[in-house]
């Protein structure tokens, strides 16, 4: 029996066998509609959001949940991964439930898994998807906005009936899972789109667009699509150290939209955009005053955020080419040339985001990315080291390396981007605190 939250995830931690089970077995939905059915299916506690994609999906789910909250909805939040606290992947209405509310679901969880057996043992992932539906039902919230993991089409997330999907831009990531093309990316991506279910889409490469195109076809040829280049636009983007405004421009709304995020980065509007949209598809009675008041409160941890300032530091989880790519050029716009701390887990295109990084910085440092996911810091260190051999240091120990990085900054007198990763963001952001927390 629990008694904290804190002995719960230490409890489902002890699934997080992802790699071992499913690279033998394959990917299927079977056990997870199972532990659905033995739960008294919790995931049709209230209405659905479902958002997928390869860029921005948290960042997009986090502002529709903030969009509904101020509009008065009782919001429940599934997005991954964690950066501090794993209560992050699990949230109401922006905060964290009641110590009870994970106490009392995650009894629940045991007594339903204790029931299975040893064969039929869930995945973190699984659980934790359960566990989120459990705590919502305790809630009695009103509204569910619920991120995929890695993929879509058999991502434990998929036995919800949404009002809306959400599907936000697809590069190449998990390429040794979803398939080492933006087509066969995007086909697994488009196992949300349900029958007579609007899809709300982000601006795609052809390639990606096709596909999404085809699998709504075959679904519902009479599904409603939005797609965000033909139903919107953003203008007057001014982006600043304390965030970024704009207009958003669309037929859904009678009048333009002036916007605020507190989130620097012209793809941070665009991921606002298409919150906006996914909300007003919803629901198609909330105000542009709830919109505007639930992206200005919106806070999301490790998308380009300031925790420093003597260095000014920047921590951000970008770990794809096209985040990497906007997360570097607001980097430069706003703060110059700088430092970087970078690591990454294994199975990311390092070569792609090098290439990117490299050239920007006076100075690159490479790590590992905390504990929480296999990662080989050497290959990504040669990686780097090919490039430009002069700019790069290896200190795979990662406390080691932020003091590091912080004591160049300081020396040289210029800012920190720490990147690559969402678990050495908070690697980062624990390690400053501890050297705050000093006398």
């Amino acid at each position: 029996m629990f008694l904290s939250s804190s002995s719960v995830f230490k409890w489902v931690s002890q699934f997080i066998n992802f790699e071992r089970i499913r690279a033998d077995k394959g990917f299927c939905l079977d056990r997870m509609w199972e532990l659905a059915e033995r739960a008294g299916h919790p995931e049709r506690t209230a209405p659905v959001i479902h958002v997928a994609g390869s860029k921005g999906k948290g960042s997009v789910s986090t502002m529709i949940a903030s969009v509904l909250s101020s509009a008065g909805f009782k919001t429940a939040l599934y997005t991954s991964p964690h950066v501090l606290d794993f209560r992050e992947r699990i949230t109401w209405n922006g905060d964290f439930f009641d110590e009870s509310v994970y106490v009392d679901a995650g009894n629940e969880l045991l007594s339903i898994t204790e029931k299975m057996g040893a064969e039929d043992a869930p995945t973190f992932f699984e659980l934790f998807t359960l566990f989120f539906f459990l705590c919502a039902r305790r809630s009695d919230c009103t509204a569910m906005v619920v991120e995929t993991g890695m993929g879509g089409r058999l991502d434990a997330t998929n036995i919800v009936r949404p009002l809306v999907s959400v599907i936000t831009l697809i590069e190449k990531e998990h390429t040794e899972y979803l398939g080492d093309t933006i087509a066969l990316i995007a086909k697994e991506k488009s196992g949300i789109i349900k029958p007579d279910v609007p899809l709300v889409l982000a601006e795609q490469v052809p390639e990606a667009l096709a596909v999404f195109y085809d699998a709504v076809e075959k679904a519902d040829s009479s599904t409603t699509v939005h797609y965000f280049p033909d139903e919107a636009e953003l203008r007057n983007i001014v982006v600043s150290r304390d965030g970024t405004d704009f207009t958003l421009v669309s037929k859904l709304f009678p009048n333009p939209l002036t916007l605020s995020i507190p989130i620097p980065g012209a793809a941070q509007a665009g991921n606002a955009g298409l919150a906006a949209l996914a909300v007003k598809t919803a629901f198609p009675n909330i105000s542009a005053e709830c919109i505007s008041g639930g992206l200005r409160k919106c806070r999301l941890r490790a998308r380009f955020e300031r925790i420093s300032s003597a260095p000014t530091v920047i921590v951000d989880g970008a770990h794809t080419r096209a985040s990497i790519d906007y997360c570097v050029e607001t980097f430069v716009s706003i703060y110059g040339h700088g430092v970087l701390l970078f690591g990454c887990a294994a199975g990311k295109d390092v070569l792609s985001m090098a290439k990117i990084l490299a050239p920007r910085f006076s100075v690159i440092v490479i790590t590992t990315p905390g504990t929480f996911k296999e990662s080989y810091p050497e290959k990504v260190f040669e990686v780097f080291e090919g490039i430009n051999p002069e700019k790069v240091t290896l200190i795979k120990d990662t406390a080691m390396a932020i003091d590091k990085t912080l004591a160049i900054a300081q020396e040289k007198n210029v800012p920190v981007l720490v990147t690559g990763s969402f678990y050495l963001a908070g690697e980062a952001i624990r390690r400053l605190s501890l050297a705050n927390e000093t006398p």
